[in-house]
């Protein structure tokens, strides 16, 4: 629908991310209309695209997808359009000298003979070019947003383009579009594909293979977390992308790579059996963490010291017994520059941790804990006793500089002795890179955890690489000692990971399979037990039980089973404002989740009088919605960790309800009570290791539900998706070279 008239009035306006909320005058009718407008005034004649949507506490409101400027061509209508403080210099007294002056030709000697505004009483020559700068800046802008807006890109992406391009935004995007992809974060190749293709840019065009190779080494990482592809299967899903056969047109294939690597943003080499293309930034992280790690192992002080007495004083005043195995895993990580510690749920990591640190106090040495999650720093927390941080707020994120700098890096390290990383099976290459940047060179590296749970989400697979390796200690731990009488996840989590099938008798406390058939039958018994049955029959809140899906879409997918949630545990209400994104209905008290890392979003933490303020919300971070502002769409966050977070209405896409998640965003994390419906689907996902991955998440219980067929096929299924990475091959000529100069 298609409205247009004069802008009568602004009520709000939020400069940061162009949200409006404007009068606007048609005809006889004045109309409330919502939307983000790169620059908006009072009086200026407006063409909208949108349609009327009803809120219920504000009305009806167009509610505006696309806006036109359209100049006003009146006497009356130019005078309000300058009067409206549009240009800088340009007030109502000066607008009406100017149209005075000049009548219906005022916006034309504005724009092409701006001197001419000398000959008006007051205005200077110099004055007179910088109105004439001031109105041809604002008309190349919107003249930018609507040529931009004719290829369905929003009014937020609009502005983003036009502040790298400026002036020259149209003609860039019309020489080359496919620029977008690399110039412009958030726009991917098939936007810019399409726009090419609306402008005859040719199928075989350089252009779009550049384009296109960018995109799916983008892909292959962020989807896949590889670092890397075969370059024979680099080219035969480029040839797929672009839709052009790959014998044809494989020189050019060729030139164009080689033009990617001569501008360094991809790197090509040999790595027995097949070339290598990847990304030049996943090349030098890899290169990077490899030779940290190998400088870590040689130049962190290593020594034999003996601490069997110290093992053996905490043993007596904690009343356990450590075995071989674990005493072994505390040596070695008090002698060594790094060491690895690896082992399933209640092989005692956490106790043996404890001691590490114990041990370490006594030297007098400075011990930071980390884990990539604040969930998991939380229970490490917990757990040992000491403060831990995630690894993003122990590196403190820089919000002065660009994004994903942190204020401990190369250039001013951390101070301190050791380092102890937890779960660092789910910690991505790139954040493992920042992480060993920020040690000192005779620092200690500790990293725990385990070898059976999924690799990060994110690009890299760290810590099976430095196991492949075989460059770095490591400890296994596979005896079990943590294991309550009548408890059945740690003992089941174990037979699951031995390929056996866990025992579903439901003679344990802990431990539950409920049989159902039916997705429908499935997802109706897994809102009930939410929201009636254990909260029944443990006395906890719905906030303690965690629902872990292998899935995102279909009857049991978390897109769906977050909305069935939602309508029950925090239905539609007049006292309770909504703001809608997407497919997503968010509404004041949800529980949400960061799906994607945002350092620039800045935080707050209270404490009492006390306060903390930094910046950065990750991928992963769980918190309520504590409030909605429906005239800005800004909506604020209290996390679980304390700290309170207002998202602009451009960032909260980057929210997604969290009554349901997948198993893969669980990891690193622990929940009081986790649901798993048994699904059947491909055996490349329903693996071994994604429901081994959601049974260790539990800490007071567990229940599946669905098809005893459907586990057994999961438990017996030993499928990895294998990971493209270097890091192991880098590895091992790092430590090798690192022997070589230092012995």
């Amino acid at each position: 629908m298609i409205l247009e008239g004069s802008v009568e009035d602004i009520i709000f306006r939020n400069d940061s991310n162009g949200y409006t909320v404007a009068v606007l005058s048609h005809g006889n009718e004045y109309t409330t209309f919502v939307g983000k407008f790169l620059s908006i005034h009072i009086g200026e004649n407006v063409r909208l695209n949108g349609k009327f949507v009803s809120n219920a506490k504000y009305g009806e409101q167009f509610s505006v997808e696309a806006s036109e400027v359209i100049y006003p061509s009146t006497i009356a209508g130019i005078k309000k359009y300058l009067a409206s403080g549009l240009i800088k210099g340009v007030g109502p007294v000066t607008a009406e000298a100017i149209v005075n002056k000049f009548k219906e030709n005022t916006l034309d000697i504005m724009e092409f003979t701006p001197l001419r505004l000398a000959e008006v009483k007051g205005i200077s020559e110099k004055k007179a070019l910088a109105i004439g700068e001031g109105f041809n800046e604002i008309k190349k802008m919107q003249n930018s947003v609507m040529f931009l807006q004719n290829y369905n890109i929003t009014t937020n992406m609009a502005l983003k383009i036009y502040e790298r391009y400026q002036e020259n935004t149209i003609e860039f995007v019309k020489q080359n579009p496919y620029r977008l992809v690399e110039d412009i974060d958030g726009i991917g190749f098939l936007t810019a594909d399409k726009i090419a293709k609306s402008m005859g840019i040719s199928e075989d065009s350089e252009f779009r293979m550049r384009a296109g190779m960018l995109h799916i080494l983008g892909e292959n990482s962020d989807k896949n977390g590889n670092t890397y592809m075969p370059k024979s299967v680099f080219f035969r899903n480029l040839s797929t992308l672009l839709q052009l056969d790959e014998d044809e047109f494989k020189p050019s294939f060729e030139k164009v790579l080689s033009n990617l690597v001569f501008d360094k943003l991809v790197t090509t080499f040999f790595k027995h059996p097949h070339d290598v293309v990847m990304l030049t930034k996943y090349y030098f992280v890899e290169t990077t963490v490899a030779q940290k790690l190998a400088l870590l192992c040689v130049s962190a002080q290593q020594n034999n010291l003996d601490v069997t007495n110290e093992i053996a004083q905490f043993e007596k005043l904690n009343n356990i017994h450590f075995d071989e195995s674990q005493k072994q895993a505390i040596k070695s990580s008090i002698q060594k520059g790094v060491n690895v510690i690896t082992g399933g749920p209640g092989t005692g990591k956490t106790t043996i941790v404890k001691c590490i640190i114990s041990i370490l106090r006594q030297q007098n040495l400075k011990v930071m804990l980390l884990a990539p999650t604040g969930r998991a720093a939380k229970r490490l927390s917990e757990s040992t006793g000491e403060d831990a941080k995630t690894i993003h707020r122990g590196l403190e994120v820089d919000f002065h500089k660009d994004v994903g700098k942190f204020v401990h890096n190369d250039t001013n390290p951390l101070d301190v002795n050791v380092v102890i990383v937890d779960e660092v099976s789910m910690v991505d290459v790139m954040l493992f890179s920042a992480l060993l940047k920020a040690l000192p060179r005779d620092c200690k590296l500790i990293l725990v955890g385990d070898k059976d749970q999924l690799p990060s989400v994110g690009a890299g697979n760290v810590l099976a690489d430095i196991l492949s390796s075989k460059v770095i200690n490591v400890d296994y731990l596979t005896k079990i000692f943590r294991q309550e009488s009548g408890s059945l996840i740690i003992s089941n989590a174990h037979l699951i990971n031995n390929g056996e099938m866990p025992i579903l008798d439901n003679s344990s406390r802990d431990f539950f399979f409920d049989e159902k058939s039916e997705p429908e039958v499935i997802k109706d018994t897994i809102v009930d037990m939410v929201t009636k049955r254990i909260p029944n029959y443990m006395k906890i809140d719905t906030t303690k039980i965690q629902v872990l899906a292998p899935l995102k879409s279909g009857v049991l997918g978390i897109e769906n089973l977050n909305r069935c949630l939602q309508d029950v545990i925090n239905p539609s209400s007049v006292t309770k404002l909504e703001e809608v994104v997407g497919a997503t209905i968010f509404r004041e008290g949800d529980k949400v989740m960061q799906m994607s890392n945002n350092y620039d979003l800045v935080w707050v933490k209270r404490d009492g009088y006390m306060s903390e303020e930094g910046a950065g919300v990750f991928n992963g971070d769980i918190g309520y919605i504590h409030k909605i502002n429906r005239q800005t769409g800004e909506i604020t966050i209290w996390f679980e960790d304390g700290r309170e977070c207002v998202y602009p209405r451009t960032e909260v896409s980057q929210l997604s309800l969290a009554y349901a998640i997948t198993i893969h965003k669980s990891q690193g994390s622990e929940f009081d009570v986790v649901i798993i419906p048994l699904i059947s689907g491909t055996g490349l996902i329903l693996t071994r290791n994604l429901i081994y991955t959601a049974v260790t998440r539990a800490k007071k219980m567990v229940v599946l539900v669905g098809e005893k067929k459907n586990l057994k096929r999961m438990v017996g299924n030993v499928y990895t998706a294998k990971r493209f990475t270097m890091l192991a091959d880098f590895l091992v000529a790092a430590h090798d070279k690192a022997i070589e100069l230092f012995g």
